[in-house]
């Protein structure tokens, strides 16, 4: 895997539209907090990522909630500026890719994607919903850190498998 973000010793082992999109789930409001869109995911990856939202950590990379706007089960953040994690995300098309980057931590397989804006974009392989986390710019130095805060939620609401896209 060729990428630039630093490892911390707990982890193992149409374009326009799309430049929307990635506007879309991590700009900044006018008043400080921090917007992301709310997926629209079908019922059973809905059911999963409510499962998942009763078991997110009240701290990832020692920051407490700072929930993101506007206000959804299907989202949550933690720290200024905001870590950020979306639940029922579409696949990425990235995942087409063989030679796209990826790593595992602590059994949970995610893409990883160098944003634009010098954020990181993880999101989930091989489980029943995409779940996304957006490190931005000001968290990278963190590494893959606070990606071991949530393997252990992933792992025990949202079952290995592919997403259903029917």
């Amino acid at each position: 895997m060729n990428f630039s973000l630093p490892r911390r010793p707990s982890v193992a082992g149409p374009p326009a539209a799309l430049a929307l999109l990635l506007l879309a789930t991590a700009c900044t409001s006018g008043d400080g907090g921090t917007e992301a869109e709310v997926p629209a995911p079908r019922a059973e990856a809905a059911r999963l990522c409510r499962d998942l939202g009763g078991r997110l950590p009240r701290e990832v990379a020692g920051d407490g909630r700072n929930d993101p706007k506007p206000r959804s089960e299907l989202t949550a953040g933690w720290g200024d500026p905001a870590i950020i994690l979306r639940c029922g995300v579409e696949r990425p098309a990235k995942m087409d890719d063989p030679k796209a980057d990826g790593v595992e931590v602590d059994g949970v397989g995610w893409l990883l994607e160098k944003r634009p804006d010098g954020s990181f974009r993880f999101t989930t392989a091989r489980r029943k919903a995409y779940v996304e986390v957006t490190l931005p710019e000001g968290r990278t130095g963190e590494g893959l850190g606070p990606l071991t805060d949530f393997a252990g939620p992933i792992s025990r609401t949202v079952p290995k498998g592919i997403a259903s896209t029917l």
